[in-house]
């Protein structure tokens, strides 16, 4: 993976080490907070809340020996969006900076939820319901969003889940090799956010109406040898294979950390998963950094039972209704 350590950037005199940061912004309640206690785990200095108007002083001077997380929303005095992209759009300016912006989404009504599980108040509310407060700080993010290098949705991640997505990005311990992530998911639930690339898998046979393979997934050889039977399946998988290993080193020359490739069919059960289970398999024997999510399997793992929902009543710590970072900032 790309790590996020001291790297050398070309500035006027000749080349000098560029200081390595990640902006670190999102909803209120999205899991920045989690984030950025994960990268000050991972070797970032991490500061939170800092107010705008202190980056740049901040900044000023020799580059630091360590990387550098800022933790950044609505709550920091002299917040805008438009100063946010204006300060963005001038670290990216300057050859002395090596900046990252990690935007962390989430659902509406998983906010929502999170907050009213937490009893914390949204700092837009006002007298205005946590919902549309919601939004409308969705809506004043808008641009910020729009420039993110690496963006995650936290609806159904664990601080844990968190913790690893930012692990696969931006650990400063790592080496420099690309992070590659390849997700499998349902159509019916909707397209993950934050994918690079997606390609649907629908047309392929389906184990779905065999009784024997129903019950099993993706990971299963039974159901492996099934998808894979279909003659469209062996010339549909090399040609993506191929497209994927031209794309990847390019995105090595773009200077990216982190690439996430989805693979969709209905129930994200079969097909999909079948595909992120051999193209993981494929890429890494040619030595690139693969991790594996299956979105609709790890769903219905976390999902507790109905006694389980009882005992787990007041208890919010690990998930939030069996999905979600408990952060509310």
């Amino acid at each position: 993976m790309a790590g996020e350590g001291q790297g050398t950037g070309a500035a006027a005199g000749g080349i000098v080490d560029a200081q390595r940061l990640v902006l670190v912004t999102g909803p209120s309640g999205a899991g920045r907070s989690t984030a950025i206690h994960a990268l000050e785990d991972m070797g970032f200095e991490a500061i939170d809340n800092l107010p705008l108007s202190l980056v740049p002083r901040l900044l000023d001077g020799a580059a630091r020996p360590v990387p550098l997380a800022l933790g950044l929303d609505v709550r920091n005095r002299d917040f805008s969006a438009a100063n946010l992209v204006e300060l963005i759009d001038s670290l990216t300016r300057n050859p002395a900076f090596l900046p990252k912006v990690l935007y962390l989404d989430c659902a509406t009504d998983v906010l929502v939820r999170r907050y009213s599980e937490t009893r914390r108040r949204h700092p837009l509310a006002g007298d205005i319901p946590p919902a549309e407060a919601i939004t409308a700080e969705r809506d004043l993010l808008a641009p910020v969003r729009d420039r993110a290098d690496v963006l995650i949705d936290t609806t159904e991640l664990s601080p844990h889940d968190l913790r690893a997505e930012l692990a696969q990005a931006f650990d400063a311990r790592g080496g420099d090799r690309l992070a590659v992530s390849l997700q499998s998911f349902s159509y019916k639930r909707g397209v993950p956010q934050g994918l690079d690339f997606m390609f649907d898998c629908r047309f392929l046979a389906n184990p779905h109406w065999e009784p024997a393979l129903r019950p099993l997934d993706g990971r299963d050889p039974l159901v492996q040898h099934y998808v894979t039977a279909d003659p469209r399946f062996q010339p549909f998988f090399d040609r993506l294979r191929d497209l994927i290993l031209y794309v990847l080193p390019a995105q090595v020359d773009e200077g990216r950390a982190h690439v996430t490739i989805g693979f969709g069919c209905t129930g994200g059960q079969h097909r999909s998963v079948t595909l992120v289970e051999l193209m993981a398999d494929d890429l890494a024997k040619k030595s690139w950094q693969v991790s594996k999510r299956h979105r609709e399997i790890e769903r219905r793992s976390q999902a507790p039972g109905p006694a389980a929902r009882a005992d787990a009543a007041g208890l919010s710590g690990a998930y939030l209704g069996g999905s979600g970072c408990t952060d509310p900032s």
